[in-house]
Parts: C-alpha cells; structure tokens; sequence
C-alpha cells in the first residue's frame, strides 16, 4: 500500500515507511503530521528511525488534461506512491477565450477605452500558450514537493506520447526499433487514441480491435497512420479489399464522420507534444538524471507485466529502467488543480459592466477560502463534525463543503485548519 512520507527533525527526506509505523510514532509521539496530503510526518527525534536511505524515481506520464505520477524504488520494484493530477488547461483556454471577446465588445463600443496598442504584443522565443504552459507548471510544483518529501535521486517521463515522426516514416534510423516490438504498441495506441476505442463501422466496444487500411493495400492505399483505422474482425471481413466509398456508399454520413476524422490530428497528442521539449527543459533543470521513453514503450512495459491501464500505473511503466512492478494496495491521490483564484476587483455580467465587488482582504480569522478545516460544532442546531474545504465571510459566519453536503452558517470559532489552500484540491 502506499506508504507515509518521513522527514527527520532538520526537515531532509528519509525512506517512506508503512502507514502502521507511521500511526505507532504518532501514537507514542514521537513524531508529528507535517503535512496532509500527501500524508507527511516529521520526527521528534533525530534517532527515532536510524536506516539507509533508499534511492526513489519518478516516474511521469504527462497528460493534455491527466498527468500521472509514481515513486518506485528501482531495486525492488515497489510503488511508494502515486498519483494523477488534473490539468486546469481547457479552463485557463476558456478564461481568456471570454476575456478577448469582452475586451473586443468594449472596443467595438463608442466608449473611452483605448484601443489594442499592437507593438506590446511580441512573443519571446519558445512562448507557449498559458493553457499549456499551466501543465508545465504543475507538473513542476509536484516534482519540487516530492523532491522534499522522498529521497528521489532519478526522474522518468515521456517525452512524447506517440512517436509520429517514425510511424509515417518507418525508414528512420534505426528501422530495428520501428519494425520491432514497440512496431505494433506505438501505432496501435494512437489509434485507439483517435478513434475512442470502437469499431469506427458498427461502434462496437469491448472486443478485440483489428488495425484496418481505410484505402486498402491492394487500390493503392498507403501505410501512413492517416489511412489506418480500427475495425472489428466481423466488419474488418465483411469490408475486404473495397473501397471505404464503396463499403459505405448507402451511410453517407458515416463516411463523411470517417473520412474528417482521419485527418484530424489527435487534440490531446499535439497538447502533449507541443510541451515536451519545454518540460522536459524544466526536469534537466533539477540537476537530476532524466531518463526519457515513448508511449508505445510505456504500454509495452505495462501488458507485458498484465497490468490494467490508468495513468499512474503508466507512469510506473516509463522507460527502460521499469523493474517488475509491485502495486499491491496501492490507492492513488487525487489531485486536481483548481488555481489560485483571480486577481479581479470586480467581477463583471455577461455583456462586461460591472456586477459585483470583491473584498480586498482575502484572510478572515486566520481562514481563507480554500482551506481544508475541520469543525467540531458542539451546541446549536447543527451539532456534529465536519471536515471540508470552507468558505469564509467577513461576518466570521463559514460555509464548509463536506461529505453530508454543504453546512452553511458555522461560526469561525469551531474550525480548525487542517491543510491550507495550496491551489490544488485532494481525493481518493
């Protein structure tokens, strides 16, 4: 199962423990929780746990809106800990989707605002867009956080999630790679990727899926990944050698849907691969070694252990250094990235005016919004315990979301904080 992340009394990182030894140094007090999520403690005694320290590596797979995240101790095979951490980035795209069109509705008024001034307006080399660049970012803050809580002495990712440059061109250098083993994993991920993982004909899920020539071999059709889709065996046998115009002649619609999806690229795959080089930039900046792999090699670590597919078993799979995994009662946290709020004074309707105001001081009582509390509510019509992320009036009088739904009206003076808001929100 997961283990508990331990820190000696100068804060330096020591081997995670199990969750039993953890309660048995808490329970005797010798030492206490450092922080919540992800479970720390801290001991009291310098001589409390005296053992080698272990050498741990994350593991990333990066994801367009899901990023996982393992530590496994490349001697034993054992996962420490893992994780998935939810990407804000279509948010952030759908922010500043609504401020351009206000700021161009208030322009195209006959009002006193100023117009665009242009020359502001040039990028430095290697700008991405703030919705890629906030997966960059998360992804940074969880590996410095990590970095302070595990002796992590290596870092593995995927620095590209399909390896599209040898798929169209299986001639590269290094043909052994591309006709190999990977051959069939790399190509057949993307695919399932890009056609949802049904028969693109019947919609069938759950079966055995066939790699099926669009434009078949024998009328020219290519190799290319543009012309490959994914048919069951019953279609795949009854389509033959004809023509996709030919086999859908009678579903127009279908064929129109097909013939636009195969040249549609993979949305989340340029996501991806737009960032990697940039990320991969930030890990070197760590002074780690970084070990990079593809997704096909991912995926071949992973069925030849017979692992099930999520995206914290796959970044335990990265890379050619990916021991034989033991995952056993492992339970992954759940992070999801929720920002840091805004910066805005005022909050404005859908036409841009004005609507409402923000109070300037975010802290009330030493609680802010965001916070975890815990509330042990003793008289009152509300008499009980709650624990959940609150929200804070200036009146002292909280709302809390918790389990039981959201509590409205508790008084500032029963919470207690249990993990201050960070900008990122926790689950199992």
């Amino acid at each position: 199962m997961s283990k508990v992340f331990v820190l000696d009394t100068k804060k330096r990182p020591l081997d995670p423990i199990h969750s039993a030894q953890a309660r048995q140094l808490l329970r005797n007090k010798k030492a206490a929780i450092f922080r919540r999520f992800p479970f720390t403690i801290i001991l009291k005694e310098s001589s409390v746990v005296d053992a080698p320290v272990s050498n741990i590596r994350i593991k990333l797979d990066p994801g367009a809106k899901i990023t996982g995240i393992s530590l496994v101790n490349d001697s034993t095979g054992e996962v420490i800990f893992a994780a998935e951490l939810k990407h804000r980035g279509f948010t952030i795209r759908d922010a500043l989707n609504s401020r351009r069109q206000l700021r161009r509705g208030r322009r195209n008024r006959k009002t006193r605002y100023r117009k665009p001034r242009f020359l502001n307006r040039t990028r430095p080399d290697g700008w991405l867009s703030p919705s890629l660049m906030s997966r960059i970012h998360n992804v940074e803050t969880w590996v410095n956080r990590l970095r302070k809580l595990a002796p992590i002495a290596a870092i593995s990712t995927e620095l590209v999630k399909f390896d599209m440059q040898l798929m169209h061109n299986p001639e590269i250098e290094g043909k052994e790679y591309q006709q190999g083993t990977l051959a069939g994993y790399e190509t057949r991920e993307y695919l399932l990727e890009k056609w949802n993982r049904q028969c693109v004909y019947c919609g069938v899920k759950n079966v055995p899926l066939q790699v099926e020539h669009i434009h078949p071999r024998s009328k020219g059709g290519s190799n290319s990944i543009t012309n490959l889709t994914l048919s069951c065996e019953k279609c795949n046998i009854k389509k033959a050698t004809k023509d996709i115009k030919e086999f859908l002649k009678k579903d127009s619609a279908k064929l129109q849907k097909i013939l636009a999806q195969a040249k549609k690229p993979l949305a989340n795959a340029a996501a991806v691969n737009a960032t990697r080089y940039k990320l991969l930039e930030v890990l070197k900046s760590t002074s780690l070694p970084v070990e990079c792999g593809s997704g096909g090699l991912t995926k071949f670590n992973r069925t030849s252990q017979q692992l099930t597919k999520t995206h914290w078993i796959d970044a335990a799979c990265v890379g050619k250094s990916t021991p034989t995994l033991n995952i056993k009662g492992i339970k992954p946290l759940l992070i999801t990235s929720n920002g840091h709020g805004t910066r805005q004074l005022c909050r404005t309707d859908k036409f841009g005016f004005p609507n409402r105001y923000v109070p300037r001081f975010k802290f009330v009582n030493g609680f802010q919004t965001g916070d975890i509390v815990k509330a042990i509510v003793t008289n009152g019509k509300k008499i009980g315990e709650y624990i959940g992320r609150v929200a804070v009036r200036s009146t002292g009088s909280f709302n809390i979301s918790a389990k039981q739904g959201l509590i409205q009206g508790i008084n500032h003076k029963y919470c207690s904080t249990i993990h201050r808001k960070d900008g990122y929100s926790y689950g199992f």
